[in-house]
């Protein structure tokens, strides 16, 4: 197998498949596009999910606590705790750890969120340091976000440009490989992009407005995001390429190492499918917090397909993501 997320075709038929024990209290169960399971506690769900820190080896403290965050604000939820697992290789010097867990303290507090638990291990069996959070949050039961309300012809939209966590990354952890390629403006512009990987902001606002689906935009970038949610709502979806937005910095950082930024790790993106009815609102809300959002498709009866040049073109289902040629 690839590094990298296992496919959705081997996760179909050798995880998912090996699930059969169901329980009435479960609301969202796992599933290709489905960033986080609901379970039914009454008046609240709990909404949980958990996410590992691999591609990254700078920012892992940060990044550990947004991801996890982000998967939960995919559901329009708040994400109240966190559980952290840090595998450590031996050797590793202390100050690394701290680090870490300062960067992780400080992103909780930004977040008002509680690292609740976890566990710290030194093994062999890892050659750098490992993370898996798991975050939890809550719903009112009655607003959980469902796959199955999405309706044809409603409108695929996306939050802020593609490639955001995987251009952050590449200027930070693979500095060697662009320097004297790309300018030092545009290489600022890359790291700062650290600072945009949270998308709870615009998913508590799609869950108060009442969105049909969202997913965070991760490993396989807009274009396995846009792949996988058909697959959640079990209908077409219809893109445009060229109101795909996208930084000058992640371009120029993909034309010069050779990498598609549609099929790169975009944290810091949500994808969102609503109704014409919650656009005006949606388009209110972000924009009152400075937050970019852009149509870039519909939902159609069937097929995956990305408009390029006036010629549709299918999408094929996620494989490795473009990081991992480069880190």
């Amino acid at each position: 197998m690839e590094i990298g997320k296992v496919s959705n075709e081997v996760l179909e038929k050798l995880v998912f498949s090996n699930i059969k024990n169901k329980r009435k209290e479960v609301l969202i169960d796992a599933g290709v596009g489905k960033d986080c399971a609901v379970i039914d506690y009454g008046k609240y769900s709990a909404v949980i999910s958990t996410d590992p820190i691999t591609g990254a080896s700078k920012n892992i403290g940060k990044l550990a606590i947004n991801i996890s965050c982000n998967d939960i604000a995919s559901s329009g939820s708040e994400p109240i705790g966190a559980l952290m697992t840090i595998l450590i290789p031996k050797g590793t010097r202390e100050e690394e750890l701290e680090l870490i867990m300062r960067q992780a303290g400080e992103e909780a507090e930004k977040l008002n969120i509680e690292i609740i638990g976890g566990h710290t291990e030194v093994t062999d069996a890892v050659n750098k340091i490992v993370i898996s959070t798991t975050v939890i949050g809550k719903q009112l039961t009655g607003k959980v976000i469902n796959p199955k309300d999405v309706k044809l012809g409603d409108h695929i939209i996306m939050t802020k440009s593609a490639g955001i966590e995987g251009t952050s990354i590449i200027a930070h952890d693979a500095y060697e490989k662009i320097e004297g390629k790309v300018s030092k403006e545009l290489l600022d512009e890359a790291r700062k992009m650290s600072e945009d990987i949270s998308v709870v902001k615009e998913g508590l606002i799609g869950g108060r407005i009442g969105v049909n689906y969202m997913h965070d935009i991760t490993e396989g970038g807009i274009l396995g995001a846009v792949w996988e949610a058909s697959f959640a709502i079990e209908k077409g979806v219809h893109i445009h390429k060229d109101l795909i937005p996208i930084k000058e910095s992640t371009r120029k950082i993909s034309q010069v190492l050779d990498i598609d930024p549609y099929k790169l790790i975009s944290s810091g993106s949500m994808l969102m499918i609503a109704s014409d009815e919650n656009l005006e609102d949606l388009d209110k809300e972000l924009t009152k917090e400075n937050i970019d959002f852009t149509i870039i498709g519909k939902v159609v009866e069937d097929g995956i397909s990305i408009e390029v040049d006036g010629e549709a073109k299918e999408i094929e289902s996620p494989g490795s993501d473009e990081l991992y040629k480069i880190v």
